[in-house]
This record gives structure tokens, C-alpha cells and sequence, in this order.
């Protein structure tokens, strides 16, 4: 007879809402699992979001499950974000499936439609679960939306997939977090109510001895254990997942440079501008104002999944004029992939790849460049130097580019001036070229800006490691190591289901 297969320990964290930790709490989790001596791989069956990043094999995750499997100390791939949506209008969203292009999805097939899409992440969940000692799964949204239930494989239906103990993160700091945990899981049926085996705080301010009555009493009317508590902190940072509450990094220090970030309303990859709040010199906002960039040192224009559909926008709000004059007057610009392509001359979509039909529109004018939207998408971890430093990124767009002959190449796009625009996403996180633009954007103004000694890299670790340092102090991490390895302990059945 041959032996068993050795089953790997697996937890599913799941969240009383959209951004009630999830995230935050795999990443911790992976990290702290990761300090115990554990191969330890993150996992997110579908993610929505146009935030994401290029794998060593080319393969395009979400930016969420990168950072975490930096968190965990493993190689990221595509398993661990088989099925990944980009959003490309209110209601078809651009589909990848390991790491690959696969065509759209409609709303309307979110019930019935996406079969295919779950036997693929079930698939990727296994062959991690093959591998790892431990998988991490960040469930979406929440489990309780029950009129999605019938096609889920996200939240419930992967945790009975995978025979999987679920534990519940909840905002506190929302309000009603002792109702969101108990009707979470009274709206279950009972097979999936058997599965979720416990609850996490989230965002705590305050005096825990006034908190502890509240959850003494949600354990004893659900059966259920809450494992820990993580305070609110202001040096929590992890990439941002979704642009729903973009906010500026500001810093009080006399003399900031400025930094004006168009907030686009189909912005991507927007974590291209967080090296940029590290700096403890620089001043950055995101704006849809032509106002706010009268002052700014530097202009960014950031990704986008719909360029055309953008740049009508920027136009729309004045914002193109806004751009033009900043640069007129020697001011400095970065376009990065996107926003770059609008400082063009114009954007080519012959067949339709972006918006669905054949366009061709004008851009600012601001670079020799044109763009020509082809269907192979172009996924790339580049390396090269710009204004003496240099840098590297990665590549995720549908556009070619062609520059005028003998115009200054600068990171896959070009330079005038003062005005950059480059393909390359993440060229910014790279430290010495970060100062270069930023030394540019204060010599266009009669200033300078020497080298802050902030290393992106390091300071990024430097959060990961908060975060395992939290989940210790804070969650009983050994007992959910247990609930991962031993599975969900005999519950209750609570609700109208009881």
C-alpha cells in the first residue's frame, strides 16, 4: 500500500467586508509563519484589481500576493493569483489566468459563468498545497454575500474545496464589527458555518479591558474563539491594493518639494508613487484639480487601464492645459506607462484592444512619441540607467511605442527637458534614480535635492517585519498555526440556520 499523501496546512482569512485586513493579515501571517522555519506560500484565488506586478517567469499577479510572498520569503508565481480581473469599464473586467491574458468577463457572469476560472484556481491551490508546508489564503470581499455564493470559489466554496478553517477579520474601527462577525456567520448554511473557526479584530484604538467584555460575549453566543486583537498603527503600510481611498503622503518639513499625482479615474499601479512618500522631503498629493499642480515641483502622470478613456478626462477637467503650461514653463513631468502614453503625440487602438473599438486620438504633444495599442501584451522585468543612476521596473502594457529618431531614449520611452515618460512601472523604487528625477524637478525650479539615504527596499522589509512583530505580540499565532494543521475544531451552528 502506498502511504498518504502528506496534506499541508492551510488557513483561509476571510473579512467581514472589503477592506476590513485581509490583506494585512495574510501578510502577517505569512511572515510570522515564515519566522517558525515553514516553507510558507501566500494564495488569493481571484483578485479584482489594477494593481499588479511581473513574476521572475513573466507571469502578472496581483501587487497584494507579491508583497506577500516577499512576506513569506518564496518566489512569487503565478499560483498564487491564478485568476486575476482588471477592471476595464464599470462592468467587464479583463481577465488573466496564470499570469495570462484570457479575454473578458461580464457582471453578469459572475454567478454562472466563471466554472472555468475556478477549476483553474482550484488547481493552482493544490499544486501550492503540494509544495508548501503552509498556504495562506486571502479570501475577497466577504463570505456572506450570499447571492454570489453559487459561483463562489473565493471565499466558502474554496475553503470546502480545500477542507479549509476559515478565520474572520473585522474593521473595528467602522463600527459594528460584533454584529458584522455573528451575522458573517449566522448567514451561512451549516456546512460552510463548520468551517469558520474564529475572528480577528482589526484597527483597535483604545482601552483593550473595555473591549474584552464585548468579545467574551461573541465567543459565547458563537461557539467561536476571537484570536487576537491588532491594534491600529500608523507605520502600517503595506503596496496598495485598489484606489478606493487614495490619500497623499504629506510631510511637514520646510521647503518639501511637491509632488502633484493626477488622480486619474481609471488609475493602475498606482504604488509607483509610494517610494516618493517615503522621502521625508517630499510633499505628495493626488489630485483631479488643475489648481493643485500652480505649485507643484513635479507633475506625475500615473498608469491607467483606459488611456483613451483618460486622456478625454483630462481634457474634460482642464487638467491637459494644466500639464502643458507646468511644462511650458520648464517644470518638471513623469509619464509612467499610461500617463506616458497620453504626453504623446497621439494613441493608436486599431483593433479595439483598450476600449473595445477602433480609436485614434491626440495626445498632449509633449513627447515624440506615438503609441500603437497591439493585442500581445508585453510583460517584462527590465533593467537599465537614466540621468546617471540606475534602474529597473517591470512592464505590464498592450502599447508600442515608436520615438523620433535621435529623440532621448529614457526607460523604454523618452525625455525633453524636463518632461520623462518611460513603460517602466516601479523605475522609482530604485533609489538613485528616485533622486535623479527628484534633483531634476528642484533644478527646474532654481533648486536641488540630494540623496535622502531612504532605501525603498529596506523600509519595505522593514513593514513585513512590523507586521510578523505585530500578529506575535498580538494574535495567538501558535493557535492558529494549530487550526491550519489540525483543520476547524467542532462549532456551533448559529442563526436561522441553527
Amino acid at each position: 500500500m502506498h502511504p498518504e499523501p502528506r496534506r499541508s496546512a492551510r488557513i483561509l482569512v476571510a473579512g467581514t467586508t472589503s477592506d476590513a485586513g485581509k490583506s494585512l493579515v495574510t501578510t502577517a501571517l505569512c511572515r510570522a509563519f515564515a519566522r517558525r522555519g515553514l516553507r510558507v506560500a501566500p494564495y488569493k484565488a481571484q483578485n479584482m484589481s489594477n494593481n499588479s506586478m511581473v513574476c521572475a517567469d513573466g507571469a502578472e499577479i496581483g501587487r497584494a500576493q507579491w508583497v506577500q510572498a516577499l512576506a513569506a520569503g518564496a518566489e512569487p508565481e503565478a499560483a498564487m493569483n491564478p485568476v486575476l480581473l482588471k477592471p476595464g469599464g464599470d462592468r467587464r473586467s479583463h481577465v488573466l489566468v496564470m499570469g495570462e491574458p484570457a479575454g473578458e468577463i461580464s457582471s453578469r457572469e459572475f454567478i454562472g459563468g466563471r466554472t472555468h476560472l475556478a477549476t483553474a484556481a482550484h488547481a493552482a491551490f493544490d499544486d501550492l498545497a503540494s509544495r508548501f508546508d503552509v498556504v495562506v489564503a486571502e479570501g475577497a470581499g466577504s463570505p456572506a454575500e450570499i447571492n454570489l455564493r453559487a459561483g463562489d470559489y473565493v471565499n466558502m466554496g474554496l475553503a470546502r474545496h480545500a477542507d479549509m478553517p476559515v478565520v474572520v477579520v473585522g474593521d473595528i474601527d467602522r463600527g459594528g464589527v460584533f454584529a458584522a462577525f455573528y451575522g458573517t456567520v449566522a448567514l451561512l448554511e451549516p456546512a460552510d458555518q463548520a468551517l469558520v473557526a474564529g475572528f480577528v479584530v482589526n484597527k483597535f484604538r483604545g482601552d483593550q479591558s473595555l473591549l474584552a467584555p464585548g468579545l467574551r460575549q461573541l465567543e459565547d453566543l458563537s461557539g467561536r474563539r476571537v484570536l487576537g486583537t491588532l491594534p491600529w498603527s500608523p507605520d502600517v503600510w503595506l503596496d496598495s491594493e485598489d484606489a478606493l481611498d487614495l490619500e497623499g503622503r504629506r510631510t511637514s518639513a520646510e521647503g518639501a518639494l511637491r509632488v502633484a499625482v493626477i488622480r486619474l479615474p481609471r488609475i493602475s499601479n498606482f504604488t509607483d508613487v509610494d517610494a516618493l512618500g517615503l522621502e521625508p522631503d517630499v510633499d505628495v498629493v493626488f489630485t483631479a484639480d488643475p489648481r493643485d499642480l500652480a505649485d507643484a515641483d513635479l507633475v506625475v502622470l500615473p498608469g491607467t487601464r483606459a488611456t483613451v478613456s483618460d486622456l478625454a478626462w483630462l481634457r474634460m477637467r482642464g487638467l491637459d492645459r494644466a500639464i502643458t503650461r507646468h511644462a511650458e514653463s520648464g517644470r518638471a513631468v513623469l509619464g509612467i506607462c499610461g500617463g506616458f502614453q497620453m504626453l504623446g503625440r497621439h494613441v493608436h487602438d486599431p483593433e479595439g484592444v483598450e476600449a473595445g473599438e477602433p480609436t485614434s486620438v491626440a495626445g498632449l504633444g509633449l513627447l515624440p512619441v506615438e503609441t500603437t495599442f497591439a493585442a500581445e501584451k508585453t510583460l517584462r522585468l527590465p533593467e537599465g540607467e537614466a540621468l546617471g543612476a540606475a534602474a529597473g521596473g517591470y512592464e505590464i502594457h498592450h502599447g508600442r511605442i515608436s520615438r523620433d529618431a535621435g529623440a532621448e531614449e529614457f526607460l523604454g520611452g523618452a525625455r525633453v527637458g524636463a518632461v520623462l515618460g518611460t513603460m517602466w512601472h516601479g523605475s522609482l523604487e530604485s533609489d538613485d534614480l528616485r533622486t535623479a528625477v527628484l534633483d531634476l524637478a528642484a533644478r527646474s525650479r532654481g533648486g536641488s535635492f540630494s540623496a535622502s539615504g531612504v532605501s525603498f527596499a529596506a523600509a519595505r522589509e522593514c513593514r513585513l517585519d512590523l507586521l510578523g512583530d505585530l500578529a506575535e505580540q498580538h494574535l495567538d499565532v501558535d493557535a492558529l498555526l494549530q487550526l491550519a494543521q489540525q483543520g476547524a475544531p467542532a462549532v456551533p451552528t448559529i442563526g436561522p440556520h441553527a
